[in-house]
């Protein structure tokens, strides 16, 4: 069965809310080889309508040659929406609507590599509650926002996790890699 992965960026205060303004200069060469390592094990991407708008409307129009462009551009694109009629015109992307939960089992027990998430905060979240989340991978970067949205909300649930792996970056960057609690009512 192929594995469902998020993969978050997130600050020191837990916001997710645009990384693309305060992410991106703790990025380097390290970074990019485990990003790169993360694409080449996945063959699906599984993103919300705002995070899917969001590159749709930047990556296409980046020019190709490099690993990130290449996957993105052509990896297939599995867009959970309630209110798209019609996937943008972007390679490979397909809608999932109806049953989305039920729609993402499905593909978890399809042939492939792993699946794997990124942004798309309300996705990951029912995910999580649906219990079909296999691993949840954040990227800590040291820096404190201060406001913005949260992966968690202050009055949800709560969720046992255990850590299976972590990774510091010479940035201060922390990947720490979570599955769900064997011992303990998880998701």
């Amino acid at each position: 069965m192929r594995r469902l992965i998020a993969f978050e960026l997130v600050s020191l205060d837990g916001v997710t809310q645009s990384p693309g303004e305060w992410a991106f200069s703790y990025s380097d060469e390290e970074m990019e080889r485990e990003n790169a390592a993360g694409m080449e094990a996945s063959d699906a991407l599984l993103l919300g309508r705002n995070t899917y708008e969001e590159f749709a409307s930047f990556w296409p129009h980046q020019p190709g040659g490099t690993q990130t462009v290449d996957y993105i551009n052509s990896v297939r694109k599995y867009v959970v929406s309630t209110t798209l009629e019609e996937p943008l015109e972007w390679n490979n992307s397909t809608l999932i609507k109806g049953d989305v939960m039920e729609e993402i089992a499905w593909l978890k027990h399809q042939p492939g590599k792993n699946i794997t998430t990124t942004g798309s905060i309300a996705l990951v979240r029912s995910l999580i509650q649906a219990r079909l989340l296999d691993e949840l991978q954040l990227m800590v970067h040291p820096v404190v926002l201060g406001r913005g949205s949260r992966l968690f909300e202050d009055d949800g649930e709560r969720i046992s996790l255990e850590l299976v792996g972590s990774k510091t970056f010479g940035t201060g960057v922390v990947s720490l890699m979570y599955q769900p609690s064997v011992e303990r009512d998880s998701w």
